[in-house]
């Protein structure tokens, strides 16, 4: 075969171009030659066969085990971090980590000079944290035990801590609040229509003191608002359950479907809603107040299970000239009116909120007469004072900014106030018990009595005894004449009768049975006269008929609110006659720790006592 033959037979291409195609062209030899040597310098080389020998072999091995420990490292390290991550999160997610007190809470003071905008971040924050589920919450379930179990309108709650209003305002946040471990929160104060209150900066730390100063003038988004807030709350969670996300789903929550309380809507807590007035109106217009009262109560009473009417505030001017008997009864009646037509099966029950700066005998007594003519359920006792307590301890000096903050109008809020606190609740427990006044009674003074008439009433009450005496000893001597003759006969016919057990009204303290002595009969006039009523008072006195008529199952509730910083004075005032403690001032210092760090104290000095 000619080498033109050979090539043209080549299975390759050369350089992209094979003979065939080329013969109509004019052809080189020299330059086919070429184009092969281009090819054949392009080809891969067919591998070669390797062998292993002994010392490659110990080199593999070696690398081999180097990888092995690499491995080993990485899950190592990999599992580690991964149990940090979730150690982390379970820590920073518990209120008991003493991050959020010492950490997070002087972090945020520090980062933000103006204390409104260190509230709003935290608030912000704690938002967002609850939507992706990784907020502070209390771990552990403490309340299991019921030590600190306590029944409030008709609720068993898990414990008597609370929060006051003013750490959430608009509604934001509600249930991060709940997680924190209170029974109660409060929410609002919600006005009819949005207001801005007044001019920033309107919020003042005093840190030394752990106190603060505001003037916010119930800065409020607005009742509608903030009741569809609410109103997306129940509904998201009426989904959550199955119910479904439409109305009727959110009145089955509200009717107590879900076997929670519709506001709080967690079992064993409660959610309070505060309402106010709004400030442009008029002090004067008893009615126009009113109607902002109520027009928030036809807003946010299904979605509250608690209604609380601040009256009480200091920065909203000629609010607390509401706290006198006759304009406070008007404005509570129109409240509890409201309340009462609530859409939903259990209607939210309605408290007041008063001042601790109207503090006379004569302004608690007031109050209290509105509060049980209204039929209000209870009052909260407490809220920021316009008075400027001296600092703490006592002798100490205030920094010169903190001293310029003092100046600053505004309520004060900080342990300071616990003392008047305690005082009041003493005070308001006392006169509440005393229930409805009664029909107004002309007073009697014992020394204009004079002496024949006090001895004229001696005689009568002998006389009576004397007759009730003759009576039964009459009564005893027929008894006597019809009993039978002792013989073994009728002793035996007496074991076989039954034993009659006198009724329990007849004995005074069924629980102390007292056994006759052999000395005195059975029956004598003695014995009867012991379980007659005291002549010595009169059985139809008007006390008796007042006393029978006072609903004193329905006793009014007090909350208490002002310088609770810990577990020994939250059952200080719970002591005194407060059913539940709310926190406000000691939560902004403390952080999200406060709750669960106060119900520890509690249980902790009721072990030791």
């Amino acid at each position: 075969m000619s080498i033109r033959a050979a090539l043209a037979s080549w299975p390759l291409p050369v350089s992209g171009v094979s003979l065939r195609s080329c013969r109509c062209r004019h052809f080189s030899l020299q330059s086919y030659h070429r184009a092969v040597i281009r090819t054949a310098a392009n080809l891969r080389p067919f591998p070669r066969a390797s062998f292993r020998y002994t010392s490659t072999a110990a080199t593999v091995a070696a690398a081999d085990g180097r990888s092995l420990v690499t491995r080993l490292k990485n899950v190592l390290y990999g599992t580690s971090v991964a149990l940090f991550f979730v150690f982390g999160y379970y820590y920073v997610t518990d209120t008991r980590a003493g991050i959020h007190q010492w950490v997070v809470a002087p972090s945020l003071r520090w980062i933000y000079d103006d204390a409104e905008d260190a509230h709003e971040a935290g608030t912000r924050a704690l938002k967002a944290l609850y939507e992706l589920g990784i907020h502070p919450r209390e771990r552990g379930s403490p309340d299991k035990d019921g030590k600190l179990g306590v029944e409030v309108f008709g609720h068993q709650l898990s414990n008597p801590i609370g929060t006051s209003a003013g750490i959430d305002k608009h509604a934001e946040i509600p249930s991060a609040l709940l997680a924190m471990g209170p029974a109660i929160i409060e929410v609002g104060g919600a006005t009819p229509y949005p207001q801005d209150g007044n001019p920033k900066p309107r919020v003042f730390r005093l840190p030394s003191q752990k106190a603060l100063i505001n003037r916010y003038g119930l800065n409020s988004e607005g009742a509608d608002n903030v009741a569809m807030r609410l109103r997306q709350r129940v509904r998201e969670y009426a989904y959550a359950m199955g119910f479904g996300i439409d109305e009727a789903a959110e009145q089955r929550v509200l009717d107590g479907g879900a076997h929670v309380p519709p506001g709080s809507l967690v079992e064993g807590k409660l959610m309070a809603v505060q309402v106010a007035k709004n400030k442009f109106t008029p002090d004067t217009d008893i009615e126009a107040v009113k109607r902002d009262y109520v027009y928030c109560v036809e807003a946010l009473a299904k979605y509250a299970d608690i209604i609380v009417v601040n009256v009480s505030s200091p920065n909203t001017p000629g609010l607390r000239g509401l706290q006198s008997v006759e304009p406070l009864t008007n404005i509570l009646k129109g409240v509890v009116d409201a309340a009462r037509k609530a859409e939903k099966k259990t209607k939210p029950a309605v408290m007041v909120k008063v001042s601790p700066d109207e503090d006379s005998d004569d302004q608690v007594s007031g109050i209290c007469e509105a509060i049980w003519v209204s039929g209000v359920d209870g009052v909260i006792v407490g809220n920021t004072t316009k008075r400027r307590p001296e600092p703490l301890p006592r002798g100490y000096t205030l920094s010169e900014k903190e001293a310029g903050f003092l100046l600053e109008e505004g309520g004060y809020s900080g342990p300071q106030l616990f003392e008047r606190t305690l005082d009041l609740v003493k005070r308001y427990r006392r006169f509440l018990d005393q229930g409805p006044p009664g029909e107004p009674e002309a007073p009697e003074k014992p020394m204009e009595r004079s002496q024949a008439t006090a001895e004229s009433d001696e005689v009568t009450r002998s006389e009576e005894m004397v007759d009730v005496a003759k009576k039964i000893e009459d009564t005893v001597r027929r008894d006597k004449a019809n009993l039978k003759e002792p013989s073994a006969q009728n002793d035996d016919s007496s074991r076989t009768q039954p034993l009659i057990r006198l009724p329990e009204r007849h004995n005074p303290s069924p629980s102390s049975k007292t056994t006759p002595s052999a000395e005195s009969p059975a029956l004598s006039a003695s014995t009867h006269l012991d379980q007659l009523p005291s002549l010595n008072k009169t059985s139809t006195s008007s006390s008796a008929v007042a006393e029978s008529s006072r609903p004193r199952d329905q006793s009014k509730v007090i909350f208490a609110t002002g310088g609770i910083t810990n577990g020994r004075r939250a059952l200080e005032v719970l002591n005194a006659g407060a059913s539940v403690a709310m926190v406000y001032t000691a939560l902004v210092y403390g952080g999200v720790g406060t709750i669960s760090r106060i119900k520890g104290e509690m249980r902790e000095e009721m072990t030791r006592h």
